[in-house]
């Protein structure tokens, strides 16, 4: 019969990081191309508890207004990312960030012509059935 300690070894041996060799690329809704790389998620790691992934939108870009069940955290890397909500509208800057909870409809776009790059965080996982977009 095999001790306490020996099964917490046995079972800490097993446990290991997990390296992500590289994202997959995930189609986007708006108006113009943007690409978006999914590190972690339903697609590139089989996650449904968070999903991560880098943005990358040209200037002028916009999408349909959503509602979705999962809260979003939003890190800007570069350029302006410009979010609607129900209050009003805001600019976050590259070195901020924004977050949004569930069921709080929202629209992003990028203004200005530069474009942005950001990382978002969802939790629980992105999926195309709980994002809810507006029709």
């Amino acid at each position: 019969m095999p001790s306490d300690r020996n099964i917490s070894i046995w079972v800490y041996s097993r446990i290991v990081p997990k390296i992500i060799a590289a994202p997959s690329i995930v189609a986007a809704a708006g108006t113009k191309p943007k690409r978006i790389e999914e590190f972690v998620g339903r697609i590139n790691s089989g996650d449904a508890n968070v999903s991560i992934a880098r943005m990358t939108s040209p200037g002028g870009w916009t999408e349909p207004g959503q509602r979705p069940e999962f809260e979003e955290i939003t890190l800007v890397l570069r350029g302006v990312l410009r979010v609607e909500h129900q209050g009003g509208t805001f600019d976050v800057r590259a070195g901020q960030a924004v977050v949004t909870a569930p069921g709080e409809w929202i629209r992003y776009s990028t203004p200005e012509l530069g474009g942005a790059e950001y990382v978002a965080v969802c939790i629980p996982a992105f999926s195309p059935d709980s994002v809810h977009r507006d029709a």
